[in-house]
C-alpha cells in the first residue's frame, strides 16, 4: 500500500509498504483524510511532539476513515463504520494515569507519532481510541476532531461562565476554533487578536467574534479587561500580551506551543495583585465525545477553516512553507468514499 514515510529529519518519501496486520484489540481503518498540524511540522523538523517520533515512521495523528477489519476482541465498532481516532494511548499504570491525569502519562504512545498513522492507505489503532462518527458529520470534518478535542480540553481546565469576556490571541487554525468553542461553552463575548485582516473579518462575520484587533497594523489590545484569555500562538510577545490583557481574577490559558527553550517575561506583582490563574494545556484527554457533539450540533463549523486539500506529494511543499498562507490543510487519502 502507498504511504508517506518520514525517513529522517526533514525527509519525506512516498513508499510502498506492507498493509498492517490487525491484533485482537485493534481496528484496521481505511484512511479517508488526515490533517496536518503544528506537531507534524515539529516532528518533520526533528523536534518532539506529544512523544518522540523515531524514523522511519508514518505521521498523521489527525485522521478519519472507514473500518475494514476488527480484531477478535473488538466490540465497540464494526466493519463499515465511519470513525475517527484519538491518537493518544495511555499506559493506565503510571501515577498520572492512576490519578486521573492521563495526559501526563509517563509512557504515552500515539498513532501517527510513535506508531504509524493516517498518511497511509490503511492504519491500525487500538479499539479503545476509535470513535464512530455521527451520521451528519462528514469524514473530512471528522479528520480534525483531534485538534478540536485539544481546544475542548483546554477550556475544560478553565471555569467558563456566560458573564465573562474572552480574548483569543492568534488567528491561526486553533485560535479560530477557540472563537467558536468558547461561545459554545456559554461565554457571551469573544474577541480575537491576530495579524491577517481576512481571517479577522471572517471570524467576525461568520463565527461571532465581537471585536477584532490586527496587532501587525498597530491595533492595541485592551489591557486588564478579559476574564478569560487564550494564548494560541506560543511566542513570548503574545504570552506577555495574554498576561497584560487579563482582568482581575482572570484565567489565562497558555495553549500556543513555544520553542523548547523559549521564555517570556512576567510581572509577578501583577499576577499576585490580579489573582491570576495561568494554566497550561497538553493534548486532549476525554474530550472526543464533546468534540464530536459540537460538530454534530452545528455549534462548530470547521469547513470554512480548511483551506487546502493535499495529496502526499504536496505535503513537503506545505511543511516547507511553499504553499503560502494556509489556515488548515488536510491530506486526501481515500476521501469520502474510503
Amino acid at each position: 500500500m502507498e504511504a508517506l514515510v518520514l525517513t529522517g529529519k526533514k525527509q519525506l518519501e512516498v513508499q510502498d509498504i506492507a498493509k498492517p496486520e490487525v491484533k485482537p484489540n485493534e481496528v484496521l481503518i481505511h484512511t479517508a483524510f488526515a490533517g496536518i498540524c503544528g506537531t507534524d511540522h515539529a516532528l518533520y523538523a526533528g523536534l518532539p511532539g506529544s512523544a518522540d517520533a523515531v524514523p522511519p515512521i508514518v505521521l498523521g495523528h489527525e485522521n478519519s476513515g472507514v473500518v475494514k477489519e476488527i480484531g477478535s476482541a473488538v466490540t465497540n465498532v464494526k466493519v463499515g463504520d465511519r470513525v475517527t481516532v484519538d491518537p493518544n494511548i495511555y499506559c493506565g499504570e503510571c501515577k498520572y494515569c492512576h490519578t486521573a491525569r492521563p495526559e501526563l502519562c509517563e509512557n504515552l504512545s500515539a498513532v501517527g507519532v510513535t506508531r504509524n498513522g493516517g498518511f497511509e492507505e490503511f492504519f491500525t489503532a487500538p479499539a479503545s481510541v476509535v470513535y464512530p462518527i455521527p451520521d451528519n458529520v462528514d469524514l473530512k470534518s471528522a479528520a480534525i476532531v483531534e485538534p478540536i478535542s485539544c481546544a475542548v480540553h483546554g477550556i475544560k481546565l478553565l471555569k467558563p461562565s456566560p458573564y465573562q469576556k474572552a480574548l483569543v490571541i492568534g488567528d491561526g487554525f486553533m485560535g479560530e476554533l477557540f472563537v467558536q468553542i468558547l461561545q459554545a461553552y456559554g461565554i457571551h463575548q469573544v474577541d480575537l487578536a491576530g495579524i491577517v485582516d481576512e481571517k479577522l473579518a471572517m471570524n467576525k462575520e461568520l463565527f461571532g467574534a465581537q471585536n477584532t484587533f490586527n496587532t501587525a497594523k498597530g491595533d492595541q489590545v485592551p489591557t486588564g479587561e478579559y476574564d478569560v484569555v487564550i494564548e494560541a500562538v506560543g511566542l513570548p510577545q503574545t504570552q506577555e500580551m495574554a498576561i497584560e490583557s487579563a482582568a482581575r481574577g482572570g484565567q489565562v490559558l497558555m495553549f500556543g506551543v513555544g520553542g523548547p527553550d523559549a521564555k517570556f517575561e512576567m510581572n509577578t506583582y501583577e499576577v499576585f495583585q490580579k489573582e491570576l490563574t495561568i494554566q497550561g494545556s497538553f493534548i486532549n484527554p476525554n474530550a472526543f465525545e464533546d468534540s464530536l457533539a459540537l460538530l454534530s450540533s452545528g455549534k462548530l463549523n470547521v469547513k470554512p477553516l480548511m483551506s487546502h486539500e493535499l495529496d502526499y506529494k504536496q505535503v513537503d511543499d506545505f511543511v516547507n512553507g511553499r504553499l503560502g498562507v494556509v489556515s488548515k490543510a488536510v491530506v486526501k487519502v481515500g476521501g469520502e468514499e474510503a
